[in-house]
Protein backbone atom coordinates (compact mmCIF):
# COMPACT_ATOMS: atom_id res chain seq x y z
CA UNK A 1 0.00 0.00 0.00
CA UNK A 2 0.88 3.63 -0.34
CA UNK A 3 1.63 6.08 2.57
CA UNK A 4 3.15 9.17 3.01
CA UNK A 5 5.38 9.10 5.88
CA UNK A 6 7.86 11.76 7.64
CA UNK A 7 11.20 9.94 8.28
CA UNK A 8 12.93 13.29 9.67
CA UNK A 9 11.18 16.19 10.38
CA UNK A 10 11.70 19.53 8.49
CA UNK A 11 10.65 22.52 7.20
CA UNK A 12 7.16 21.78 5.31
CA UNK A 13 8.93 23.72 2.01
CA UNK A 14 11.38 21.12 2.22
CA UNK A 15 8.85 18.45 1.78
CA UNK A 16 9.75 15.90 4.49
CA UNK A 17 6.64 13.44 4.30
CA UNK A 18 7.96 11.18 1.41
CA UNK A 19 5.39 8.25 -0.41
CA UNK A 20 6.91 5.02 0.22
CA UNK A 21 5.15 0.95 -0.23
CA UNK A 22 4.28 -0.30 2.41
CA UNK A 23 2.52 -3.86 3.43
CA UNK A 24 -0.96 -3.95 3.90
CA UNK A 25 -1.81 -4.17 8.29
CA UNK A 26 -3.32 -6.85 9.64
CA UNK A 27 -5.98 -5.91 12.70
CA UNK A 28 -4.71 -7.56 15.79
CA UNK A 29 -7.73 -8.39 18.46
CA UNK A 30 -9.90 -5.39 18.95
CA UNK A 31 -9.18 -3.63 16.03
CA UNK A 32 -10.30 -3.24 12.95
CA UNK A 33 -8.86 -2.73 9.11
CA UNK A 34 -10.06 0.64 7.54
CA UNK A 35 -9.78 0.90 3.91
CA UNK A 36 -8.79 5.16 3.93
CA UNK A 37 -11.38 7.21 1.44
CA UNK A 38 -9.97 10.42 2.08
CA UNK A 39 -8.10 11.80 4.86
CA UNK A 40 -7.81 15.49 6.59
CA UNK A 41 -4.89 17.55 6.84
CA UNK A 42 -4.38 19.71 9.65
CA UNK A 43 -2.01 22.20 11.90
CA UNK A 44 -1.04 19.02 13.99
CA UNK A 45 -0.07 17.64 10.85
CA UNK A 46 2.18 20.51 10.43
CA UNK A 47 3.79 20.35 13.32
CA UNK A 48 4.88 16.53 13.13
CA UNK A 49 6.05 17.14 9.89
CA UNK A 50 8.25 20.24 11.25
CA UNK A 51 8.71 19.01 14.60
CA UNK A 52 7.46 21.26 16.59
CA UNK A 53 6.18 17.93 18.63
CA UNK A 54 7.84 14.73 18.12
CA UNK A 55 6.14 11.12 17.79
CA UNK A 56 7.89 8.94 20.17
CA UNK A 57 9.22 6.86 16.96
CA UNK A 58 9.50 7.80 12.89
CA UNK A 59 9.11 7.10 10.58
CA UNK A 60 5.37 7.58 11.26
CA UNK A 61 2.15 8.17 8.92
CA UNK A 62 0.41 11.20 10.04
CA UNK A 63 -3.40 11.44 9.27
CA UNK A 64 -5.85 11.98 11.74
CA UNK A 65 -8.92 12.91 9.61
CA UNK A 66 -10.05 9.61 8.36
CA UNK A 67 -13.05 8.08 6.75
CA UNK A 68 -13.01 4.93 5.03
CA UNK A 69 -15.04 1.58 5.13
CA UNK A 70 -13.87 -1.59 7.39
CA UNK A 71 -13.03 -4.30 5.04
CA UNK A 72 -11.31 -7.08 8.01
CA UNK A 73 -12.00 -7.23 11.40
CA UNK A 74 -9.37 -8.87 14.21
CA UNK A 75 -10.15 -11.30 16.43
CA UNK A 76 -13.48 -10.67 19.03
CA UNK A 77 -14.77 -7.85 17.10
CA UNK A 78 -18.57 -7.82 16.06
CA UNK A 79 -18.74 -4.20 15.43
CA UNK A 80 -18.66 -1.96 13.37
CA UNK A 81 -18.89 -4.91 10.40
CA UNK A 82 -17.20 -5.24 7.05
CA UNK A 83 -18.28 -2.89 4.76
CA UNK A 84 -19.56 0.30 7.64
CA UNK A 85 -18.47 3.75 7.22
CA UNK A 86 -16.39 5.09 9.68
CA UNK A 87 -14.01 7.80 10.59
CA UNK A 88 -11.10 7.93 13.08
CA UNK A 89 -10.27 11.10 14.80
CA UNK A 90 -6.99 12.46 16.73
CA UNK A 91 -7.98 10.13 20.02
CA UNK A 92 -6.53 6.54 19.18
CA UNK A 93 -7.49 4.71 22.56
CA UNK A 94 -6.73 4.97 26.15
CA UNK A 95 -6.15 2.72 29.24
CA UNK A 96 -9.49 2.99 29.93
CA UNK A 97 -9.11 1.91 33.61
CA UNK A 98 -7.37 5.11 35.18
CA UNK A 99 -9.27 7.86 37.40
CA UNK A 100 -9.35 9.93 33.78
CA UNK A 101 -11.03 7.44 32.18
CA UNK A 102 -13.57 6.34 33.92
CA UNK A 103 -14.72 9.84 34.69
CA UNK A 104 -14.93 9.96 30.85
CA UNK A 105 -11.96 12.32 30.46
CA UNK A 106 -10.17 9.73 28.15
CA UNK A 107 -8.57 12.78 26.79
CA UNK A 108 -6.75 13.31 29.69
CA UNK A 109 -5.13 9.81 30.45
CA UNK A 110 -1.47 9.44 30.48
CA UNK A 111 -1.51 6.53 28.35
CA UNK A 112 -3.84 7.87 25.64
CA UNK A 113 -2.38 7.16 22.11
CA UNK A 114 -3.58 9.70 19.28
CA UNK A 115 -4.04 8.45 15.59
CA UNK A 116 -0.56 9.92 12.87
CA UNK A 117 1.50 10.25 16.30
CA UNK A 118 1.48 7.44 18.48
CA UNK A 119 0.17 4.42 16.00
CA UNK A 120 0.28 5.12 11.88
CA UNK A 121 -2.63 7.33 10.65
CA UNK A 122 -4.37 8.20 7.32
CA UNK A 123 -1.72 9.36 5.26
CA UNK A 124 -2.06 5.84 3.47
CA UNK A 125 -4.19 3.54 2.09
CA UNK A 126 -5.23 1.13 4.60
CA UNK A 127 -4.57 1.93 8.36
CA UNK A 128 -5.49 0.38 11.64
CA UNK A 129 -7.88 1.19 14.73
CA UNK A 130 -9.10 0.37 17.89
CA UNK A 131 -13.29 -1.17 17.38
CA UNK A 132 -14.44 0.55 20.15
CA UNK A 133 -13.40 4.26 19.29
CA UNK A 134 -14.06 4.10 15.76
CA UNK A 135 -16.78 6.82 15.11
CA UNK A 136 -19.75 6.09 12.68
CA UNK A 137 -20.20 8.87 10.39
CA UNK A 138 -24.29 9.88 9.68
CA UNK A 139 -25.61 9.16 6.36
CA UNK A 140 -26.39 12.70 5.35
CA UNK A 141 -22.48 13.66 5.66
CA UNK A 142 -20.41 12.75 2.57
CA UNK A 143 -16.67 11.67 2.86
CA UNK A 144 -15.03 14.68 2.38
CA UNK A 145 -17.31 16.71 4.46
CA UNK A 146 -16.89 14.37 6.96
CA UNK A 147 -12.95 14.69 6.84
CA UNK A 148 -12.66 18.18 8.72
CA UNK A 149 -15.60 17.52 11.44
CA UNK A 150 -13.40 14.62 12.86
CA UNK A 151 -10.37 16.76 14.12
CA UNK A 152 -11.24 20.48 13.28
CA UNK A 153 -15.38 20.12 14.39
CA UNK A 154 -14.74 17.73 17.16
CA UNK A 155 -12.04 20.13 18.97
CA UNK A 156 -13.98 23.27 18.35
CA UNK A 157 -16.76 21.72 19.89
CA UNK A 158 -15.25 21.18 22.92
CA UNK A 159 -13.66 24.41 22.94
CA UNK A 160 -16.81 26.26 22.77
CA UNK A 161 -18.12 23.96 25.93
CA UNK A 162 -14.78 24.79 27.39
CA UNK A 163 -14.73 28.03 27.01
CA UNK A 164 -18.52 27.87 28.83
CA UNK A 165 -20.61 29.28 25.75
CA UNK A 166 -23.80 29.30 26.05
CA UNK A 167 -26.45 30.27 23.62
CA UNK A 168 -27.14 33.89 22.91
CA UNK A 169 -23.48 35.38 24.29
CA UNK A 170 -21.02 37.00 22.17
CA UNK A 171 -18.16 34.73 20.94
CA UNK A 172 -14.71 35.65 19.95
CA UNK A 173 -12.64 33.65 17.93
CA UNK A 174 -9.03 34.12 17.36
CA UNK A 175 -7.67 32.84 14.75
CA UNK A 176 -9.94 31.83 11.54
CA UNK A 177 -8.68 28.48 9.91
CA UNK A 178 -10.18 24.63 9.48
CA UNK A 179 -11.38 24.59 12.97
CA UNK A 180 -12.96 28.18 13.66
CA UNK A 181 -14.85 27.90 10.45
CA UNK A 182 -16.70 25.06 11.87
CA UNK A 183 -17.25 26.29 15.51
CA UNK A 184 -18.91 29.41 14.11
CA UNK A 185 -21.60 27.31 12.49
CA UNK A 186 -22.27 25.78 15.79
CA UNK A 187 -22.00 29.02 17.12
CA UNK A 188 -24.51 30.55 15.27
CA UNK A 189 -26.55 27.95 15.48
CA UNK A 190 -26.44 28.68 18.89
CA UNK A 191 -28.00 32.13 18.27
CA UNK A 192 -24.51 33.30 19.18
CA UNK A 193 -23.22 37.01 17.67
CA UNK A 194 -19.84 35.79 16.52
CA UNK A 195 -16.87 38.43 16.51
CA UNK A 196 -13.83 36.68 14.09
CA UNK A 197 -9.90 38.25 14.62
CA UNK A 198 -7.54 37.21 11.86
CA UNK A 199 -5.13 39.07 10.03
CA UNK A 200 -6.52 37.66 7.49
CA UNK A 201 -8.41 39.27 4.55
CA UNK A 202 -9.86 36.55 3.00
CA UNK A 203 -10.53 34.17 6.03
CA UNK A 204 -12.40 37.60 7.45
CA UNK A 205 -14.51 37.44 4.07
CA UNK A 206 -15.22 34.08 4.76
CA UNK A 207 -15.90 34.37 8.18
CA UNK A 208 -18.86 37.28 7.22
CA UNK A 209 -19.93 35.15 4.79
CA UNK A 210 -20.80 32.51 8.08
CA UNK A 211 -22.87 34.82 9.42
CA UNK A 212 -20.16 36.60 12.08
CA UNK A 213 -21.09 40.26 13.54
CA UNK A 214 -17.45 41.40 12.54
CA UNK A 215 -14.38 40.74 11.80
CA UNK A 216 -11.21 42.35 12.34
CA UNK A 217 -7.53 42.02 13.33
CA UNK A 218 -6.37 41.05 16.86
CA UNK A 219 -5.67 44.41 17.61
CA UNK A 220 -8.75 45.89 16.31
CA UNK A 221 -11.35 46.80 19.17
CA UNK A 222 -14.49 44.75 19.00
CA UNK A 223 -18.01 46.63 18.75
CA UNK A 224 -18.78 44.98 22.19
CA UNK A 225 -16.73 42.93 25.16
CA UNK A 226 -17.06 39.26 24.14
CA UNK A 227 -18.91 37.02 27.09
CA UNK A 228 -16.53 33.79 25.38
CA UNK A 229 -13.56 32.96 23.54
CA UNK A 230 -11.68 30.93 21.39
CA UNK A 231 -7.43 31.11 20.24
CA UNK A 232 -7.04 29.08 17.60
CA UNK A 233 -4.10 30.62 16.44
CA UNK A 234 -0.52 29.02 17.77
CA UNK A 235 0.80 32.35 19.08
CA UNK A 236 0.95 32.82 22.62
CA UNK A 237 0.89 36.63 22.24
CA UNK A 238 -2.82 36.38 21.45
CA UNK A 239 -3.83 36.09 24.38
CA UNK A 240 -3.27 39.50 25.91
CA UNK A 241 -5.23 40.70 22.75
CA UNK A 242 -8.20 38.23 23.60
CA UNK A 243 -8.41 38.97 27.70
CA UNK A 244 -8.11 42.49 26.92
CA UNK A 245 -11.75 42.22 25.26
CA UNK A 246 -13.27 39.86 27.32
CA UNK A 247 -15.59 40.93 30.24
CA UNK A 248 -15.05 40.10 33.60
CA UNK A 249 -16.72 36.59 34.45
CA UNK A 250 -15.83 35.87 30.71
CA UNK A 251 -13.91 32.74 29.72
CA UNK A 252 -10.84 32.20 27.12
CA UNK A 253 -9.97 28.55 26.34
CA UNK A 254 -6.66 28.23 23.93
CA UNK A 255 -7.11 25.18 21.35
CA UNK A 256 -3.70 24.73 20.70
CA UNK A 257 -1.63 21.33 20.62
CA UNK A 258 1.60 23.17 20.64
CA UNK A 259 1.70 27.56 21.03
CA UNK A 260 4.58 30.07 21.42
CA UNK A 261 5.36 31.46 25.00
CA UNK A 262 2.84 33.44 26.57
CA UNK A 263 4.42 36.69 27.54
CA UNK A 264 4.15 37.90 30.83
CA UNK A 265 1.02 39.53 31.55
CA UNK A 266 -0.19 42.14 34.20
CA UNK A 267 -2.28 40.59 36.39
CA UNK A 268 -5.47 43.11 35.51
CA UNK A 269 -5.75 41.37 32.77
CA UNK A 270 -7.03 38.20 33.98
CA UNK A 271 -8.71 40.11 37.42
CA UNK A 272 -12.36 40.36 37.76
CA UNK A 273 -12.83 36.70 37.48
CA UNK A 274 -11.99 35.92 33.86
CA UNK A 275 -11.06 31.84 33.21
CA UNK A 276 -8.27 31.09 31.47
CA UNK A 277 -8.05 27.89 30.55
CA UNK A 278 -6.31 24.67 27.79
CA UNK A 279 -8.13 22.50 25.61
CA UNK A 280 -6.37 19.10 25.22
CA UNK A 281 -8.05 16.71 22.79
CA UNK A 282 -11.48 15.41 23.21
CA UNK A 283 -13.23 12.47 24.12
CA UNK A 284 -14.27 9.42 22.22
CA UNK A 285 -18.29 10.78 23.28
CA UNK A 286 -17.07 14.25 21.92
CA UNK A 287 -16.88 12.63 18.36
CA UNK A 288 -20.27 10.75 18.54
CA UNK A 289 -22.11 13.93 19.86
CA UNK A 290 -20.66 16.57 17.48
CA UNK A 291 -20.89 13.92 14.48
CA UNK A 292 -24.84 14.16 15.32
CA UNK A 293 -24.98 17.84 15.86
CA UNK A 294 -23.33 18.59 12.78
CA UNK A 295 -25.94 16.43 10.60
CA UNK A 296 -28.87 17.89 12.39
CA UNK A 297 -27.47 21.75 11.67
CA UNK A 298 -25.95 21.07 8.91
CA UNK A 299 -22.65 22.10 9.34
CA UNK A 300 -21.16 22.76 5.73
CA UNK A 301 -17.26 22.56 5.80
CA UNK A 302 -15.02 24.60 3.16
CA UNK A 303 -12.80 22.05 1.75
CA UNK A 304 -9.76 21.90 -0.71
CA UNK A 305 -8.95 18.19 -2.27
CA UNK A 306 -5.93 17.16 -3.01
CA UNK A 307 -3.96 13.94 -4.30
CA UNK A 308 -2.25 11.83 -1.23
CA UNK A 309 0.86 12.49 -2.96
CA UNK A 310 0.26 16.06 -2.58
CA UNK A 311 0.42 15.88 1.27
CA UNK A 312 3.65 18.36 1.74
CA UNK A 313 1.55 20.70 -0.86
CA UNK A 314 -1.28 20.52 1.42
CA UNK A 315 1.01 21.52 4.41
CA UNK A 316 2.60 24.43 2.91
CA UNK A 317 -0.79 25.97 1.88
CA UNK A 318 -2.11 25.45 5.65
CA UNK A 319 1.30 26.91 6.79
CA UNK A 320 0.79 30.31 4.37
CA UNK A 321 -3.05 30.37 4.89
CA UNK A 322 -4.09 29.68 1.78
CA UNK A 323 -6.78 27.53 2.42
CA UNK A 324 -10.27 28.86 3.87
CA UNK A 325 -11.05 25.89 5.61
CA UNK A 326 -10.03 22.31 5.15
CA UNK A 327 -7.43 20.47 3.56
CA UNK A 328 -8.64 16.79 2.57
CA UNK A 329 -6.20 14.24 0.98
CA UNK A 330 -8.62 12.05 -1.47
CA UNK A 331 -7.23 8.79 -0.98
CA UNK A 332 -9.31 6.09 -3.15
CA UNK A 333 -11.00 7.22 -6.21
CA UNK A 334 -14.80 6.85 -6.57
CA UNK A 335 -14.96 7.33 -2.77
CA UNK A 336 -17.60 10.35 -2.20
CA UNK A 337 -20.60 9.36 -0.19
Amino acid sequence: MRAMQVFEAGRIQSDPLVLVERPIPQPAAGQVRIRVRVCGACHTDLHIAEGDITPPLLPITPGHQVVGLVDALGPGVTSPQVGARVGVPWFYDACGTCEYCLRGEENLCSRARFTGFHVPGGFADFMLAEAKYALPIPDAISNEEAAPLLCAGIIGYRSLHKADVRPGERVGLFGFGASAHLAIQVARYWDCPVYVFTRSTDHREHALSLGAAWAGGADDQAPAPLDRAIIFAPAGGIVHYALRKLRPGGTLAINAIHMSPIPEMPYDLIYGERTLRSVANATYQDGVDFLKLAAEIPIQPAVTIYELEQANQALQDIKASRINGEAVLLISRGSMV
